[in-house]
């Protein structure tokens, strides 16, 4: 009997890496989204969060999208390559969970730096990441209150 509970935790194990959820899958399955995974496909950003990383993705929640001004959304979605510049800004190729914050600045895909505070919770350009982070097999998605934008 033991012999075959461990020959079944050893399979449910390796279906579950079989099985390994990336970042976009798992923005996905959380549900709340939908906004940002449809610019990430505009913008062809698809692969790169499908990527065996780490990666850091900052990842703005459909209540973020919703505080753009309309005609900025607009024309985000209209211009892929300037969307993809906008969303390569809120990723950071490497891993930072809310444990290993501090205060500084990364660099992100983008090519421009992100200001991260600890200062009364952890922001990012002064905007406030809300809840708890959610990792994946690739990373780890810090939801963000609103939508990064790269200065220049």
């Amino acid at each position: 009997m033991n012999k075959l509970l461990a020959l079944t935790l050893l399979a449910m194990s390796y279906a579950h890496h079989a099985n390994a959820d990336t970042l976009l899958q798992t923005a996905d399955q959380e549900g709340d989204f939908k906004t940002f995974l449809q610019a990430v496909k505009r913008a062809g950003l698809e692969s790169t969060l499908n990527d065996k990383g780490p990666i850091t993705l900052f990842a703005p929640n459909d209540a973020a999208f919703a505080k753009l001004p309309k005609a900025k959304f607009k024309a985000l979605m209209a211009n892929p390559t300037e969307l993809k510049k906008v969303l390569s800004y809120h990723i950071y190729p490497g891993k930072i969970t809310q444990a290993d914050v501090s205060a500084g600045k990364v660099k992100s895909l983008e090519g421009a730096d992100l200001m991260l505070s600890v200062t009364d919770g952890v922001k990012v350009d002064n905007v406030k990441v809300v809840g708890d982070e959610i990792n994946a097999d690739n990373g780890v998605i810090h939801i963000m209150s609103a939508v990064l934008i790269p200065k220049g």
